[in-house]
């Protein structure tokens, strides 16, 4: 099967750090466009909105470490998104790019963030789509991210769902698991009743993900503190633990480029009531033993988000909110066409 649509092509990218899948549009010139995938996905996910881009942009898509075509790297998890940021930077540099409209879904939100904070001036804008909060996945309480227990307990490796990992690791094609690939990517991913014509595709983007101790879902540790796990020092999830993940230096960015933020209202993913956030699920008794919102509440994503956005804009940035309705956690494939208005004319005015 193809997976990769007529009018784009891929190619490795040797660079400084390791070899890294792009696809482009071909023949483009113009301004690049730089988009950044989230976890468990790959750069197929941005296909049609590569494709539609108007064609003064020159629309570049990558596959992070341990996703897609690129290399399968190790994650230092230590260094939080650092290791994937700096690859986009070694990616950047290889092909001689002027700055870049960088845009970044989910956990690619939060690389890009980090590329904003390593690299202002290479950056022409910053379209962060349903991001990832920048204090991390879990174990966080409050708008400034404070940690819930100093070992950062309900977040990291230890928090992927087994049998979701065993379906990635099995290449589950099928639909007879809710815990299926392809139908988390239609209960979670988008909005149902929604079938994006391109499952196929974004199914077999999924099943690349590399999946063990240095890469998807990582390493964890035991802790004391409900739910009886913290994160360990390698792997995706704990790049994102709030140990190791630090992205509200935002307000000290000089230049500041302008930040559009676009998300779905109806995403259960990245959500003050998270559907991945065990303190969360505990709260409204989908997991045992939960000690309470005083000793462990939900961690309010979107509002940390927003804290963070707002903190720039005082300190002279500038930014966007855009809430798409009907749409979850994929605002450009829910709802293509409004969400590549917001993204057009965010790219034109910047």
């Amino acid at each position: 099967m193809s997976t990769v649509l007529p009018g784009l092509s891929a190619r490795r990218v040797p660079t400084a750090r390791l070899i890294v899948n792009l696809l482009a549009v071909d023949g483009r010139t113009g301004p690049p466009v730089l988009f950044v995938h989230g976890n468990v996905s790959s750069s197929l996910f941005w296909q049609p909105t590569m494709l539609a881009l108007p064609e003064r942009y020159r629309p570049l898509a990558l596959d992070l470490r341990g996703f897609g075509d690129t290399d399968a790297a190790p994650v230092d998890a230590t260094r939080g998104l650092r290791d994937f940021a700096d690859d986009v930077a070694a990616l950047v540099q290889a092909l001689d790019l002027p700055p870049a409209h960088l845009v970044g879904w989910s956990m690619g939100g939060g690389v890009v963030l980090q590329y904003m904070l390593d690299h202002p001036d290479r950056v022409a804008s910053v379209t962060l789509v349903n991001p990832v909060s920048p204090y991390g996945f879990g174990g966080t309480r409050g708008v400034d991210g404070e940690l819930v227990a100093p070992d950062g307990t309900g977040s990291g490796g230890g928090a992927a769902n087994p049998d979701f990992v065993a379906r990635l690791v099995a290449g589950d094609r099928g639909e007879d698991s809710p815990l299926s690939p392809r139908q988390v990517l239609l209960a979670h991913y988008v909005k149902r009743p929604l079938v994006p014509d391109l499952v196929d595709v974004y199914v077999e983007s999924m099943l690349s993900t590399v999946v063990g101790d240095d890469n998807y879902p990582g390493t964890g540790r035991p802790s004391d503190t409900w739910p009886g796990f913290a994160p360990g020092d390698r792997g995706v999830l704990n790049t994102m633990a709030p140990t190791h993940l630090r992205l509200d230096g935002l307000p000290g960015v000089d230049p500041k480029p302008p930040v559009l933020w676009i998300r779905g209202a109806h995403d259960v993913i990245v959500s003050d009531t998270s559907l991945y956030d065990l303190a969360y699920l505990g709260s409204i008794g989908a997991i045992p033993g939960w000690p309470g919102v005083e000793a462990c509440p939900p961690q309010p994503m979107v509002a940390q988000t927003r804290a963070v956005l707002d903190r720039y804009a005082a300190a002279g940035g500038r930014y966007d909110e855009v809430v798409v309705a009907d749409a979850a956690h994929s605002p450009h494939l829910d709802r293509p066409e409004e969400f590549l208005a917001a993204l057009v004319g965010h790219l034109d005015g910047a």
